[in-house]
């Protein structure tokens, strides 16, 4: 049974300190870096981790190597990186943004679930960082953009389109699930949740009117009564374009086809030119079958 993880730390301009995250994970070989995607105008990398889950005599999870290779990745990133000094055009509210755990392999979201809520008590404990859980990490099921909302994430707070330092209150209104209600702007917030696998897809379009693909990315997104379980953002990308990030919560319900198909169809009202979209990450099955290749070649 095997557990995925995907880390998504506020950085990826800056080599060295990518290149610091990326010798802590390599700590541990059984668990291993299966993918990574750097995005230098969100200023803004994800990893996907695979590793194994063990359980105890009554079939409850009690060990996987991903919750000593999460934790060792954040502490090399809350080392290296002070948000006040961090810009990019991707919403953000921590270092360690986001980590989200996902079943692979006959695991069950019940165990994705348990190790979220492991690592979030550690880093609310270890780094002192506020901690939000979400999905079934959460006691209520409590939807991530929700908390991300309560939290004003979707808010820019430099030059409209661009996030950039930390301007938020030194004390949370919000009660966080793990961690302090005083935050280091140094640090800032940390979102950890469990759900089923969800597809990262980003469409481009060849356009510097982010109002434009604002208003398409609502009208897609199940939100503005577009598409069920499909959630949008317009975000400038780049001198010359702009991009609709996508997060599939069912893909094989709501694919990236009925979703490019949709922008197209608006984009061409606006009179604007989608460019060649892409996922950000392997399927599961890729990633089962990347893992599989790169930890029987380190046992090697």
């Amino acid at each position: 049974m095997l557990l995925c993880c995907k880390l998504f730390i506020s950085e990826s301009r800056n080599l060295t300190v990518l290149d610091a995250i990326e010798r802590a994970a390599r700590l541990d070989p059984e668990s291993v870096i299966v993918n990574k995607f750097e995005d230098r105008a969100y200023n803004r990398v994800r990893y996907t981790i695979v590793s194994y889950v063990l359980h105890d005599s009554t079939g409850s999870a009690i060990y996987s190597p991903l919750q000593q290779t999460v934790l060792a990745m954040a502490e090399a990133a809350f080392g290296a990186i002070n948000l006040e000094q961090h810009s990019g055009a991707h919403p953000r509210l921590g270092v360690v943004d986001d980590i989200v755990f996902h079943p692979l392999a006959r695991a069950s979201l019940d165990e994705a679930a348990w190790l979220a809520k492991a690592v979030g008590a550690d880093i609310g404990n270890k780094f002192q960082v506020p901690v939000y859980l979400y999905a079934a990490a959460h006691p209520t099921g409590k939807a991530l953009d929700t908390i991300r909302r309560e939290l004003g994430y979707y808010r820019p707070n430099f030059m409209g389109n661009q996030w950039a330092g930390w301007t938020m209150p030194g004390v949370l209104q919000e009660t966080p699930d793990e961690g302090p209600t005083s935050v280091s702007p140094t640090r800032g917030i940390a979102m950890i949740g469990a759900r089923p696998w969800v597809a990262l897809y980003n469409i481009p379009i060849l356009s510097t009117d982010v109002a434009a693909t604002r208003r398409i990315a609502r009208m897609v997104s199940a939100r503005g009564g577009g598409l069920p379980t499909v959630q949008t953002l317009g975000l400038v990308h780049g001198e010359d374009s702009t991009e609709i990030a996508c997060m599939l919560l069912e893909p094989n319900q709501i694919g990236a086809d009925r979703v490019q198909n949709r922008v197209e169809m608006l984009a061409a009202e606006e009179g604007l030119y989608v460019e060649k979209s892409y996922f950000t990450d392997h399927s599961p099955d890729m990633i089962i079958e990347k893992y599989m290749k790169l930890i029987s070649t380190d046992r090697n």
